[in-house]
């Protein structure tokens, strides 16, 4: 998972968790408020109240005769109650929730109750607010409270989205163009990231640090691989020379012409590992053009012309099946032959008696595909990620004439061509090389 999407996944977590706990506790907080909203305007009720009877008497609210007075709103949603206090010392000043008898109804008031004395005269004072009028009050605030809320968290998580795309825009751009978007291990000029994050900064110019080591390494490797093939080529020559000389004597002994031919033998080894680490060197420095146009069919022909002759050594039989139209461009010839060539070889070697070796190409998706099959002995799956290294030999390479350069030369031309190589094998069933081939190299 990106390190954008965890973030954003982070940010959009954290709020729900911000809105679940809000809607467990925003109906006490809600009712909380209410309550105090409620109790602040029943003490100012009261205060008013007691400053009237103060200045204009209590006859306003008691009757002549009476002990007491009461006042109901129309729909009882709140009330008012003077009476008479009979209890000797008897001082409260309360609000809470009592159930008052009002008709035939029993109602739950918020009720403030509140004693005082006015000439020499106890009384009473009771005001009530409706419960219920408090929960119809409060839910419709809860609605407007969680909608708010949501709102703000989908700003937020949005604002969270562009801030950080902008942040971390810097460290994609990093990823792209110095990992992802280079051909290893050719990482070409380096070209700063603009960015204003410190971090970023040092990400970025380690990584380059870091490439130009390896190019630099990569680059001394080649230089002795191509300096120290060309080097042995000349003594090999001569060498090869010399022997060939003394067989033409006629005073050596045949004991002397088997050991010359065991020589010989292993110059020609030589020979042809040092051509073939100069063939590797040459293709990875991309001292080979990319102009020819060439049928697949007539390659794969050419490639069976010549090594068919090994066929009948183990009775194997082998099969083209390729359009006639089929034509690559932009490729070098003498590299492609190369490639199908090792494929085919080692398809061949490493098969077993009467098997067969199969190549099918066809078109998927705009790209070229070309499988080469063979019903060999197969490579195992712990094998399989190191088959292109190069003088890795494995068990069964090792029985025959290998110098485990092959399969590397054939990935370093696939790689010089950008073509996608993929590898299916059983063991003792046999071995699929896969060839993808991009659109522009397809006519």
């Amino acid at each position: 998972m990106k390190l954008k999407t965890k973030l954003t996944l982070f940010n959009a977590i954290s709020k729900l968790v911000i809105v679940v706990l809000f809607v467990l506790l925003v109906p006490a907080l809600i009712k909380n408020i209410s309550h105090s909203y409620v109790d602040n305007n029943l003490i100012k009720q009261k205060n008013k109240l007691l400053q009237i009877v103060k200045t204009q008497g209590i006859k306003n609210y008691i009757p002549d005769g009476e002990k007491d007075g009461s006042y109901y709103l129309p729909l009882k949603e709140e009330y008012l109650t003077i009476e008479e206090d009979t209890i000797p010392n008897h001082f409260i000043d309360t609000i809470k929730n009592e159930k008052r008898r009002v008709e035939r109804d029993t109602i739950e008031y918020r009720i403030l109750s509140h004693t005082f004395t006015l000439n020499n005269q106890h009384y009473l004072l009771e005001i009530g607010k409706s419960v219920a009028t408090l929960d119809e009050t409060s839910t419709p605030l809860q609605n407007i409270a969680l909608a708010v809320l949501i709102g703000m968290i989908l700003l937020t998580i949005l604002a969270d989205v562009v801030y950080t795309n902008h942040v971390l825009k810097p460290l994609g751009l990093i990823i792209k163009t110095k990992l992802i978007g280079r051909k290893f291990p050719n990482f070409g000029l380096y070209r700063e990231v603009k960015t204003s994050t410190s971090d970023f900064q040092y990400l970025d110019i380690s990584i380059h640090k870091m490439t130009e080591a390896i190019e630099a390494a990569f680059q001394k490797e080649r230089e002795f691989i191509s300096n120290a093939s060309h080097e042995l080529m000349t003594p090999i020559s001569i060498l090869q020379s010399k022997i060939e000389n003394m067989f033409e004597r006629e005073d050596i002994v045949d004991e002397f012409k088997v050991r010359l031919l065991e020589m010989q033998k292993i110059l020609n080894r030589l020979k042809s590992i040092t051509k073939t680490l100069l063939l590797i060197s040459q293709i990875e420095n991309e001292q080979f053009l990319k102009e020819d146009k060439i049928s697949i069919k007539e390659l794969l022909q050419e490639v069976y012309d010549e090594i068919s002759v090994r066929l009948p050594e183990k009775n194997l039989t082998f099969d083209i099946y390729v359009p006639e139209d089929t034509v690559l461009v932009n490729v070098n010839k003498f590299l492609i032959f190369n490639l199908f060539f090792n494929l085919v070889n080692n398809a061949i070697k490493y098969n077993n008696e009467d098997g067969e070796i199969i190549i099918a190409a066809e078109k998927d998706n705009n790209t070229l595909v070309v499988n080469i099959t063979d019903t060999g002995i197969g490579i195992s799956p712990e094998e399989i990620p190191f088959i292109f290294n190069r003088f890795k030999k494995f068990r069964q390479s090792m029985q025959q004439d290998s110098f485990g350069l092959g399969l590397p030369i054939v990935k370093s031309i696939a790689d010089f061509h950008n073509i996608i190589m993929e590898v299916h094998s059983e063991k003792n069933v046999g071995s699929n090389f896969r060839l993808i081939f991009p659109t522009d190299l397809i006519a």
